[in-house]
């Protein structure tokens, strides 16, 4: 896969943003960035090892530091996130279209910084009577990180209402167990236990896939018919407006993380093993790194097909215009979908 840099512009113009803007509000000392498990949040996990955050405020005048916290699940980060735990959350569509809905117009309205990644998500299943989403039966359980409004959630309702027609959209829901991945990934392996399918994700899926007997039995390119951004980071419009040199840091520091991803791949593979401690090779890293299904990109893809959806069966009551209406003016220049 040939080199890819993130289209967010050049590290030179965020400067100049980060030392053009004003404010009159105290920048806030410390920001609080959270992340979920897998590669997906690879940025940030070059961000933190590699002190980008830090290197970035430093230019800008600031002696703002950043820590880095692990909150499983998008809809648990949203509760921190507005609750003012944390400045930055992480994860999928669904999660970030909900909050943005749900918070439209008010002051503490929630809008994306940037999309982080595209990448499939598959659900897999170690029951060789299962071939595809017709075979599940009252028995079965299909572990994800939320149940229904977690990304696998709307992705497994979106081929429901393809196979068996609209209106059949949350067929199984009542299956779904919410999990984080790792403990998903355990109890889908242990071949004992309720869970015997799981909406997974990078790395995972393919590692659970190399164990004999499991198998994918949807892919989410295939549902929404080709890629599309799984993870993004978003924050509060207050944050954004009250600490918008610590905003324009956090982005430029990011911009250049995924930049450092294609520099430098076994570097970010490495960065990767030191932050998560988990047990995966520098060389399976770089196999995924290295898919041409994959790209770190702060360019949003296809997102919109999961919003729409989302709004015609009602998981948001307000539908966006465009993928600008869910994203902070920063990188409205981008060519996203």
């Amino acid at each position: 896969m040939s080199a890819k840099l993130s289209a967010g512009g050049s590290l030179a113009l965020i400067a100049l943003c980060i030392f053009g803007a004003a404010s009159s509000f105290a920048e806030v000392a410390e920001i609080k960035i959270a992340r979920q498990f897998g590669i997906s949040f690879l940025p940030l996990h070059v961000m933190q090892d590699k002190k980008l955050f830090e290197k970035h405020a430093k230019a800008a005048g600031l002696d703002t530091q950043a820590t880095y916290l692990q909150i499983a699940g998008g809809a648990s980060q949203n509760d921190a996130l507005l609750s003012g735990s944390i400045h930055i959350a992480g994860g999928g569509i669904p999660p970030l279209a909900i909050l943005w809905a749900r918070t439209k117009g008010t002051p503490n309205e929630v809008k994306a910084i940037a999309a982080k990644n595209a990448a499939p998500i598959m659900l897999l299943t170690r029951e060789s009577r299962i071939k595809s989403i017709r075979d599940f039966t009252e028995k079965d359980r299909i572990a994800m990180p939320v149940a229904r409004i977690s990304g696998g959630a709307i992705i497994l309702q979106m081929a429901s209402q393809k196979e068996f027609g609209k209106g059949n959209e949350f067929k199984f829901d009542n299956l779904s167990v919410s999990m984080a991945t790792p403990d998903a990934t355990a109890a889908l392996l242990s071949g004992g236990g309720e869970i015997n399918n799981h909406f997974s994700e990078p790395p995972f899926q393919y590692q659970a896939l190399k164990r004999s007997g499991i198998q994918s039995i949807l892919k989410s390119y295939d549902v929404l018919g080709g890629v599309t951004t799984y993870n993004l980071v978003w924050t509060s419009a207050k944050f954004h407006d009250e600490n918008p040199k610590t905003y324009r840091v956090f982005l430029a520091a990011f911009n250049e993380a995924i930049q450092e991803i294609y520099k430098d791949r076994k570097g970010a593979a490495e960065s990767y093993i030191r932050i998560t401690k988990e047990k995966i090779s520098v060389d399976e890293l770089l196999e995924l790194i290295n898919n041409p299904e994959f790209e770190f990109t702060m360019t949003p893809k296809n997102m919109m097909k999961i919003v729409s959806f989302m709004s015609e069966v009602g998981h948001i009551k307000v539908k966006p215009e465009s993928w600008k209406d869910l994203f902070f003016p920063e990188i409205h220049n981008l060519p996203g979908s």
